[in-house]
């Protein structure tokens, strides 16, 4: 039987439901989640291997446009480079929403001269589905999709014709990963992101931007994982809003890391989580190299 290979990239403006959808296609958590923007930071490789096709995923930082701090310039270079890796590119958009961004990564799209096919996510909120017609109407004309595709990542509607498209389009080669590699990515990643994913759903709608999370340590042993974090934030205030009035926030987000860390893991975990207060690291390159986000790793 022919074997397929292909790398997809996942593209599109913060929060329209990339990391979802990778997520979907996996059945299990591959990249966190937040109903926040800028929630992935990390170019976030999913390797999706089947019985004639191995399909990998690259799902890229949103792109961010008004925002002036390093962070957020080093995200825009990551989603760029993501770009020209790739064989056929996954434009997700939200329902009929077409901003400002939508028309920025558009711009860029034409000059890479790969494949597009544009998705249209979240159709289970569309209260007209009427809409959704005249709107694929509209954007047809706005460049030269492979294909336009409705979906709902959440609930896993039109996956399977989104993944037939995808297959289709990929090139004749062989597998890349072992059947058995679905994602690139140490525990120690998996586990700061998950970490960081509970502190952004707990967290005011600035702060989240500003954290970090590194392991510091991890003890295995047969029936007990001993992990040691630390949250980075940018000042001491921000640690006081992680700790939390008699540390019931930092708690909070420990239970809930713990839980979803014994549950992937199949095993009890003990987690011993700090914060750290470092000055300004979101806006200084050194600080950004050392927490892993240099643009030329």
């Amino acid at each position: 039987m022919t074997n397929k290979f292909g790398f997809v990239s996942l593209s599109g403006r913060t929060n329209v439901g990339k990391s979802t959808l990778l997520n979907s296609f996996f059945q299990k958590k591959i990249t966190i989640t937040s109903r926040k923007p800028q929630t992935t930071r990390n170019r976030i490789l999913g390797i999706l291997s089947e019985e004639n096709s191995q399909i990998v995923f690259l799902d890229t930082p949103g792109v961010h446009l008004g925002y002036k701090r390093q962070l957020n310039k080093v995200m825009n270079k990551l989603a760029s480079q993501c770009y020209e890796e790739v064989d056929l590119v996954l434009f997700l958009i939200d329902r009929t929403k077409w901003q400002q961004e939508e028309d920025k990564i558009l711009e860029s799209l034409r000059n890479l001269n790969k494949p597009v096919v544009l998705v249209i996510n979240k159709i289970d909120r569309l209260k007209e589905k009427s809409k959704l017609y005249a709107f694929i109407d509209e954007i047809s004309k706005k460049f030269n999709f492979l294909a336009i595709i409705p979906i709902s990542a959440l609930r896993k509607d039109n996956l399977l014709e989104l993944k037939k498209i995808i297959q289709n389009n990929l090139k004749i080669g062989p597998s890349h990963f072992p059947e058995n590699e679905i994602t690139e990515f140490s525990d120690a990643f998996y586990i700061s992101e998950i970490i960081r994913e509970k502190a952004i759903n707990r967290l005011g709608d600035e702060l989240p931007y500003r954290i970090n999370v590194v392991i510091e340590k991890i003890n295995e042993h047969k029936k007990l994982k001993t992990i040691y974090a630390a949250i980075i934030t940018e000042s001491k205030s921000q640690k006081g809003i992680i700790l939390g009035k008699q540390g019931s926030m930092i708690k909070a987000i420990g239970t809930a890391s713990r839980k979803e860390l014994e549950k992937e893991f199949s095993k009890k975990v003990n987690l011993q989580l700090w914060v750290k207060a470092n000055k300004n690291w979101t806006n200084d390159v050194n600080k950004l190299k050392k927490f892993g986000f240099g643009v030329d790793h």
